[in-house]
């Protein structure tokens, strides 16, 4: 029986995983555009080339995750040997050095790189986890919950606390750039002891058929066809949200008044990018709460699904918001609605990888549980890369100026509209027709998880 200390403990992970991702995809491409100094297009290229070492690096690193045998288990140890570096790879990739241009496009590639290895390293183990700390497919959903429940958490700090400590750092004293680095070294800090808290606070219990033979389980994911489904979808829906987060800091900066404010009668707060973000990371949390009695109910699929086309609606409206006070409160209720339907969404991911590791089990013998998560950890960094990628390349496209107070034409500002709106709402239009064809529903899940416990059964006995 899953105890709630295990439950929170495991949140802690994606806690600390989730802070550092969400300022890599909503602010790095701004840092390395408006501050780094790299050119739209070389940040862009970047962002996008980098991912083909992680094509590689994450089945690499399921495989080595479900061959692992320690005392602690096959995939938790991984949470305590690479917490450390995981903390000082955020900080070098915040570091900006003093040099030429050159010089300092070749060490955004080598700690960009450096970073994606190791959150692979630590972040395929953690998901591959909740294969094996629980075999009945609800109680994976609720782990998953509380995942998503802490990551959106953990988000909502890092996101709130970033542009304020970098204007902490600037009033001490620090130069824009060292700014940046400083306030990634209270984030880093914070991450290293969440991962520490997860490999505490957590145990394996359950002992499932895998890593025996390579060929075999590669055999068995690539002849596994709610695998490629699920990653077409994983895919899209970090997409989704990278699209729009990485636009915020330009949408705020050139179409949103600088003056902007919602005004509560007793006092008013100021607008801005990071406020946003932070709105919609607790409305995810929201989402996260109400994805396991909507999927109890419905299923997960048909969740899913419904939360995709409320996504396309709102995404759609949400172009047609404008820049004024009533325009704020509705750019405002848009981002609380979408989020709660992207976090109702993130759940669900998580946890219909592990029914495709059973489906996996159930069908060959043997499950690959890590080499199936790193897949989702792939597909997460893949959509995240071609999302900064084409923020990148539409920006430039649109004819956006990165000088700190160029004033953008009436093209570019369209550019950050269609970036918020249309643009997310194709991206969740596609995502429907890939969710349709998704096998394990309900019903199936409930057949495989009942023949999974007796053959697991009788091989104890």
């Amino acid at each position: 029986m899953a105890t709630l200390k295990e439950k929170i403990g495991y949140g802690f992970g994606d806690m600390s995983s989730s802070m550092f991702w969400k300022i890599f995809s909503y602010y790095l491409p701004f840092f390395y555009s408006n501050i780094f100094g790299l050119t739209l297009a070389d940040a862009g290229l970047l962002m996008l080339i980098t991912r083909i070492w992680d094509a590689v690096s994450d089945p690499m690193m399921g495989v080595i995750a479900d061959r692992t045998k320690t005392r602690w288990g096959r995939y938790r140890p991984y949470l305590l040997w690479i917490a450390a570096p995981f903390a000082i790879a955020g900080i070098l990739l915040f570091t900006t050095p003093d040099w030429g241009y050159s010089g300092k496009l070749i060490w955004a590639y080598v700690t960009y790189i450096l970073m994606m290895t190791v959150y692979t390293g630590i972040n395929v183990p953690y998901g591959a986890m909740l294969g094996v700390m629980t075999d009945d497919s609800n109680t994976k959903t609720v782990f998953s919950s509380y995942r998503m429940f802490f990551a959106y958490g953990g988000s909502f700090i890092a996101l709130g606390a970033w542009e304020p400590l970098c204007n902490l750092f600037r009033s001490m004293g620090y130069d824009l750039s060292g700014s940046w680095q400083a306030s990634m070294i209270v984030i880093a800090s914070i991450c290293f002891c969440g991962f520490l808290l997860c490999f505490s606070m957590t145990r394996e219990h359950v002992k499932n058929v895998s890593g025996e033979s390579l060929g075999k389980d590669v055999k068995s994911l690539v002849t596994n066809s709610p695998w490629w489904i699920l990653n077409g979808v994983a895919l899209l829906s970090n997409f989704f949200n990278t699209v729009r987060g990485a636009t915020a800091a330009y949408y705020f900066k050139d179409f949103v008044s600088g003056d902007a404010f919602l005004d509560f009668g007793a006092f008013t707060i100021v607008l801005y990018a990071g406020l946003f973000l932070m709105i919609g990371e607790v409305c995810n949390m929201l989402g996260v709460a109400l994805a396991v009695p909507f999927s109890t109910r419905l299923g997960k699929k048909s969740t899913y699904y419904l939360a995709l086309v409320c996504l396309v609606v709102f995404s759609v409206l949400f172009f047609f918001v404008p820049n004024t006070v009533a325009g704020w409160w509705l750019m405002m209720l848009f981002q609380v609605l979408i989020s709660i339907c992207t976090g109702i969404i993130s759940p669900l991911i998580w946890s219909m990888y592990a029914d495709v590791a059973d489906y996996a089990e159930h069908k060959d013998g043997t499950a690959s549980t890590g080499l199936i998560f790193s897949s989702g950890s792939m597909a997460q960094k893949f959509g995240g890369a071609f999302a900064g990628w084409a923020v990148m390349a539409l920006l430039a496209g649109f004819g956006y100026n990165t000088a700190e107070n160029a004033v953008q034409t009436p093209e570019a500002i369209n550019g950050l509209k269609y970036l918020m709106s249309f643009i997310p709402a194709g991206i969740a239009v596609v995502s429907l027709l890939v969710i349709f064809i998704y096998p394990l529903n309900r019903s199936r899940m409930a057949t495989i998880n009942a023949e999974l416990k007796e053959r697991r059964k009788e091989s104890k006995e």
